[in-house]
């Protein structure tokens, strides 16, 4: 008898166990001959009960369980239909509500529940089967054995035989090796519809199914020439009527004395409702059950599939969508309304690719797969695709709701033999997301090269947090020159990365990637800390150089409510005299979220900070806000700069921009503001710049960014040797 599990890790009530293994024992009782006492039967089922726990509590789900206890039930002697139709409704609710009450809301109970329904019916029945083969085959042997023997014992046995051939329950047939059918008996005649005199005239190969009647004829060929004594297969047949019925098919080998094939005894049972039932199952695990459509494990069987059969010249695409803005609709209207949204667009994609042979899959919440399988290009994907897209975008009435919806698709398309299934769907969502980013409503057709930089991109990104802790970033200094004696007066801050594999990288790289992940303000912080430490190291070496430096903030930086406390406490940390730091902010930055002015930069200036414009007459330009911020810098925008520059034959000189910076200037003077030109490249530059009376000038003219050491060389009057942008 098998030892019932304690409940301690299984995850069922051995209370509810109990209580339901005697529901059962009593329902046997009364629905037909136990052989076993009350308590005997009631702990074999107690068994029984906690084998269907533990499956439907398994990790990795298998209906197999089930099938041990239907097959037990009819070892047991417990073979009554009625106790049968019993165990399976049992076997529902009633057996989740007792055993398993906290299972009973998970997903998928009820899909384990009806494959344990299933396997223990599949269980019960191929007991019986197996009992009804072994016993009515043994009496058929012992028949037409027995006939060979002595006519007397022939006819008694026939008699026996009779008796079973005409009473059994499942088909039996007798057909030469020739095929020709000898006899059947009325059960063979009732299942396929035909009369027994009809099947006595027919050929067994005549009643094949037309989709394996090759491979059927070839395994009757093989047992009639006495290659097998036995097979046993699930096959289908044709009704008279035109019906197909599913049976499951033994058929035996008779030889004579001398070995020689004599004819074949075939015992066969309509497992229709069998098969049946084991398709919806397989049907629910491989369809989304609100749509209706394949689900992702169906979709990525049949693509699998599709790779491992594909030729070297094969081409494979898929059209990955989404539909734009699906949760603001669950939202406001409700996820019933959202169901039924989904379940049109479902049926839309269906029909849009029906005609030309395309596998439409529903992968999860709002996102469908298109499987384009053959084509002759990228052109095959993009029209699957705009016919999706047009599918999707026509109104959609959901009852008294019209619903304007649009979609993305990400489109991949290749040689069958370069892609795997799990690099074509990675590669499909990847591009499913540009055609987000890109304005939704569209397309987007996967780029190798594109994808490289994403993925870099993406590697800098996850590297970002780990380099600031190891020390990876180093600042360096570009000088900032007096235009009216060519003496460096200020020095600007630049970040750099000295990555360990990339070498030096720029802040162009990685920048923007700081500021969208938030680490800009760590980041941010670190600069400011380290420039005050350089410019403090610089200011009690050369007292009288007063060499300010110049730190950038980007715009979330400026936003933080900190951010007056972490400038204070960086001058604080390192001595640095408040008059000798210049922060400096863009535009927008200056202006804030909201487009009003930044309060903390009253607070800044109120420390000493001196406060600079970066890219000026590149944002906002809000001279009404501008006369009324502590400004004490305007640092003209490079391409304004770029515009001043002697003029020739090919390219004559453009006077605009250097009306441009003289208005600038002016204004900025006016307003009593110190006025920097950036990128200054060239000597002449410098020089008209000064005829314009800006106040200092700098870019590469006056020297690239270099580490402190090549500042400090330089203010001990030592030339700064050529550095990196």
């Amino acid at each position: 008898m098998a030892a019932v599990p304690e409940p301690g890790g299984e995850g069922y009530s051995r209370a509810g166990a109990q209580s339901y293994a005697a529901e059962w024992a009593r329902a046997a009782r009364q629905l037909g001959f136990v052989p076993l006492s009350g308590a005997e039967t009631e702990r074999l089922l107690l068994a029984h009960t906690a084998l269907l726990a533990q499956a439907l509590l398994a990790e990795t789900f298998s209906a197999r369980p089930a099938e041990s206890v239907g097959r037990a039930l009819v070892e047991a002697h417990l073979a009554e239909p009625g106790l049968l139709d019993w165990s399976l409704a049992a076997l529902g609710d009633r057996f989740v509500a007792q055993v398993l009450p906290d299972r009973a809301a998970r997903p998928g109970t009820a899909q384990r529940v009806a494959a344990l329904q299933g396997g223990l019916a599949a269980g019960f029945a191929q007991a019986l089967r197996d009992r009804t083969f072994t016993q009515q085959e043994r009496i058929a042997r012992s028949a037409w054995q027995a006939r060979d023997i002595v006519e007397q014992a022939l006819r008694d046995s026939e008699a026996r035989f009779r008796a079973v051939f005409v009473g059994a329950a499942i088909g039996i047939g007798i057909a030469g090796v020739d095929g020709q059918i000898i006899e059947v008996n009325q059960s063979f005649a009732d299942m396929l519809g035909y009369s027994v005199a009809e099947l006595r005239r027919t050929n067994v190969a005549s009643l094949f199914h037309p989709d394996d009647a090759a491979g059927m004829w070839e395994l009757y060929q093989e047992l009639i020439e006495g290659k097998h004594d036995a097979v046993r297969v699930e096959k289908r047949y044709y009704r008279k009527d035109g019906s197909v019925v599913w049976t499951d098919l033994a058929v035996s080998l008779i030889r004579h004395d001398d070995g020689r094939p004599r004819f074949t005894v075939a015992m066969i049972e309509d497992i229709t409702e069998r098969y049946e039932l084991q398709q919806r199952l397989r049907f629910q695990a491989l369809h989304d059950p609100l749509t209706g459509l394949p689900n992702r494990t169906l979709f990525f069987e049949t693509l699998g599939r599709v790779l491992d059969d594909a030729g070297p010249d094969h081409r494979i695409g898929v059209c990955f969508l989404d539909l734009d803005g699906f949760k603001a609709v669950n939202d406001s209207l409700g996820h019933d309304l959202g169901d039924r949204l989904l379940v049109e667009i479902a049926r839309r994609l269906a029909e849009c690719v029906a005609g030309h042979g395309h596998l439409v899959a529903r992968m999860g919440g709002d996102e469908f797969v298109i499987l384009v399988d053959g084509g002759e290009g990228i052109d095959d994907a993009v029209g699957v695709a705009e016919m999706a897209l047009a599918a999707v975008s026509a109104p959609v009435h959901v009852g008294d709701q019209q619903l304007a919806v649009s979609a993305s698709i990400g489109i991949v398309e290749c040689p069958s033999g370069e892609t795997s299934a799990s690099e074509l769907m990675r590669a499909a969502d990847t591009t499913l997301y540009w055609a987000k980013a890109e304005g939704r409503g569209r397309w987007a057709v996967y780029d190798p090269e594109r994808s490289a930089r994403d993925i870099a991109r993406s590697a800098l990104v996850a590297g970002l947090p780990a380099a600031l802790d190891r020390g990876e970033f180093v600042v360096h200094y570009q000088p900032i020159v007096s235009l009216l004696d060519s003496s460096m007066v200020a020095v600007e801050a630049l970040v750099r990365w000295q990555h360990p594999e990339l070498g030096l990288v720029g802040p162009d790289q990685f920048i923007g990637l700081a500021e969208e992940t938030g680490l800009i303000v760590r980041l941010g912080e670190w600069v400011l800390g380290q420039a005050c430490r350089d410019a403090e190291a610089w200011r009690r070496e050369f007292p009288e150089a007063k060499l300010v430096v110049s730190v950038n903030l980007a715009a979330r930086q400026a936003d933080d409510p900190a951010i007056v406390e972490t400038v204070a406490d960086a001058l604080g940390r390192t001595g640095l005299p408040a008059a000798l730091l210049q922060l400096e902010l863009t535009e927008s930055a200056v202006m804030g979220t909201a487009g009003e002015p930044l309060r903390a930069l009253h607070q800044l200036a109120e420390l000493g900070v001196r406060l600079a414009i970066d890219d000026f007459g590149t944002g906002y330009s809000n001279l009404a806000y501008l006369r009324r911020m502590p400004i004490h810098c305007l640092k003209l925008a490079g391409p304004f700069v770029e515009g001043i520059r002697p003029g020739d034959a090919d390219n004559p000189t453009d006077h605009r921009d250097e009306r441009i910076v003289d208005a600038l200037v002016r204004l900025a003077h006016a307003l009593e503001m110190w006025v920097t030109a950036e990128a200054v490249e060239t000597g002449a530059q410098a020089e008209r710049l000064r005829s314009l009376r800006c106040d200092t000038g700098q870019g590469r003219w006056f020297g690239p960014p270099v580490p402190a050491a090549q500042i400090t060389a330089r203010l001990r009057g030592e030339t700064i040797p050529g550095g990196t942008a």
